[in-house]
């Protein structure tokens, strides 16, 4: 799941982006509006963190132009402008949730939660399956068989992107990028290093592989080669 934060403050941005990637989050970061802009046409993301007070394009602005150009990302305003009328502003702006400075950072993850669930309604499902492997997005539980797998947040992030991708040919720039985020460096051999990890938890001593390297682009999941 990707995250865009939209934060002029580094240390808030920074501390934000570093929980959320301990989540399994993949995280980008703008440090103000028009730059967040170019990343929400860029790139698809699941959920917008936006920050009100923000240079060159202020946040409100920022989400009425994301809905005038049929954006319907779930938006979650951060700011310390707490009162009524701001926060009717902000979800007036296209906002569809409001945190107020300073917040619990359970707080923020439960709201994430929520939005997403909401927004992704029955378009992809929370529990996928390929074969005999199952991953569920809700409660992070991944089975070969009938044997619980234990992945880390970035073992997850890979293999549920795969299985959203069932059958699909993904090449590493793709995997790197939704899988580590937009500075995702491509003549790094990570992705191959994750996938690696995944084969031998996934596969090893299985009688089908899932995993496929399909020469010269990519790698793919599906029941049969």
């Amino acid at each position: 799941m990707r995250i865009l934060v939209v934060e002029d403050e580094e240390n808030v941005a920074n501390f934000i982006r570093q929980g959320l990637a301990e989540e399994g989050y993949v995280v980008d970061t703008a440090t103000d509006g028009e730059l967040a802009l170019d990343y929400a046409q860029t790139y698809t993301y699941d959920l917008i963190l936006l920050d009100v007070l923000l240079p060159k394009i202020d946040g409100r602005d920022v989400a009425r132009t994301l809905r005038r150009r049929g954006l319907s990302v779930p938006i979650i305003m951060l700011t310390a402008l707490d009162t009524v009328d701001n926060r009717v502003e902000g979800l007036d702006s296209g906002a569809d949730d409001y945190l107020v400075k300073p917040f619990a950072y359970r707080e923020l993850l439960a709201r994430i939660r929520a939005r997403t669930r909401t927004h992704q309604g029955g378009s992809e499902p929370n529990e996928l399956e390929i074969a005999d492997l199952s991953l569920n997005r809700l409660t992070r539980q991944v089975k070969r068989g009938d044997q619980p797998v234990t992945l880390t947040a970035k073992e997850f992030s890979l293999l549920e992107y795969l299985m959203l991708h069932p059958g699909q040919v993904l090449s590493r720039t793709q995997l790197g990028e939704q899988v580590w985020g937009y500075d995702f460096f491509n003549q790094s051999n990570i992705v191959d290093v994750y996938v690696g990890y995944l084969r031998r938890k996934l596969d090893d001593g299985q009688e089908q592989p899932l995993i496929h390297t399909v020469r010269g682009v990519g790698y793919k999941i599906a029941a049969e080669e």
